[in-house]
């Protein structure tokens, strides 16, 4: 993870936290994991933040464990979600998590904060860690034209979904879309694949 905005989560992981529970829920996302993941198949959810959607995994039949770099966003997590299981891990290594040992991941819109050059690589580990046939979620925020930060810091990664599909080259495309977040309301992209 990109060190300056992995520093803006931890010192503000609080205010973020708030942020995402306060915004409407991102049903988008969830038909789209409804629709695609294995259903009862063992789940990772990478950058999974505050828990919410490790929770919405867990109560919906996705038994779900959340891997994230923030150890101040951990905390949160555990604290607001004691019975799920969360733990430290970070792209592209993802240190601690074994090939070929999950159903389902999930990867919500974390991979465009990291610098253009461990983007490929950290969809290749995400595809790792699926079992084969497992399917990978995949999205990320759309920044056009050049690298951007935010006021706090956080680094957004300008590149072209291109990088994004030769990355998972050999994989079934189930869904390849733009479209605005209904959580969020920012254009991103969405591709779920299913690993050959």
């Amino acid at each position: 993870m990109e060190s300056e905005t992995l520093a803006a989560y931890d010192k503000d992981a609080a205010t973020y936290a708030q942020d995402w529970v306060t915004q409407p829920a991102p049903n988008d996302l969830y038909a789209l994991l409804s629709r695609f993941f294995v259903p009862g198949g063992r789940t990772a959810d990478i950058g999974s933040g505050s828990g919410r959607e490790v929770s919405w995994l867990n109560l919906n039949g996705f038994p779900a464990v959340g891997y994230d770099a923030s150890e101040g966003l951990l905390t949160i997590a555990r604290r607001w979600f004691p019975k799920y299981d969360f733990r430290f891990a970070a792209l592209p290594a993802l240190d601690g998590i074994a090939a070929n040992s999950f159903d389902n991941v999930l990867c919500e819109t974390v991979i465009m904060h990291l610098p253009r050059e461990a983007i490929a690589p950290s969809m290749r580990r995400l595809l790792d860690i699926a079992k084969p046939d497992g399917v990978l979620y995949l999205s990320w925020r759309v920044t056009r034209d050049a690298d951007q930060r935010d006021k706090n810091g956080r680094l957004y990664s300008a590149f072209d979904v291109a990088l994004a599909r030769d990355a998972l080259g050999g994989c079934a495309i189930l869904h390849d879309e733009e479209s605005v977040s209904v959580s969020s309301g920012k254009v991103i992209h969405v591709i779920v694949a299913r690993k050959s």
